[in-house]
């Protein structure tokens, strides 16, 4: 029975990886065709948008009962929820009293983009592109937010997160 627990688990866990390698493809390839339509500013201008959006519909339930002072708190939520508890997007975590910062080590939206052969500009544009989530997704409970994504020279790891309390002081 164990045995076929881990198997199933170890199932799922490919299974969810390969989701979101999946809608790393569709972002490059929404990209792709609204570049061709559009130019490359206004199709990432289009892709933020709409990204960003839907991260800001996930706060209004995902954290619905945080407010502006609440960094910490609100980041620790994330990272409950990690999918496939935070294997999937390993990171480093700074914790103060009123602030929570992330140091991703692995995507695998980039993972699927490096293995797609995208360029490093493009890698860097779709970075942006989905990093327009975690903006619209922690924006909206009120605290504020930075976000590093990658770029050429940012090494081998990804986005650098860091959700301090609205009424903390600038730097700890």
């Amino acid at each position: 029975m164990i045995d076929k627990l881990s198997q199933r688990a170890e199932r799922l866990s490919r299974e969810l990886d390969a989701a979101f390698r999946n809608r790393a493809d569709l972002y490059r390839l929404f990209y792709a065709e609204l570049e061709a339509e559009f130019g490359a500013a206004k199709a990432e201008e289009i892709m933020v948008r709409a990204v960003g959006r839907r991260g800001r519909e996930v706060a209004e339930a995902a954290f619905a009962d945080f407010g502006p002072n609440d960094a910490r708190a609100i980041g620790e939520a994330f990272l409950s929820v990690s999918p496939d508890d935070g294997r999937m997007y390993p990171t480093d975590v700074l914790r103060s009293e009123t602030s929570i910062e992330f140091k991703v080590k692995r995507c695998p939206l980039k993972d699927a983009w490096v293995e797609a052969g995208v360029s490093d500009e493009k890698l860097a544009t779709l970075c942006r592109i989905a990093g327009a989530f975690d903006r619209g997704l922690f924006e909206a409970t009120g605290v504020r937010f930075a976000n590093v994504t990658w770029k050429p020279g940012h090494g081998d790891g990804c986005c650098h997160i860091r959700l301090t309390d609205r009424e903390a002081a600038d730097r700890e």
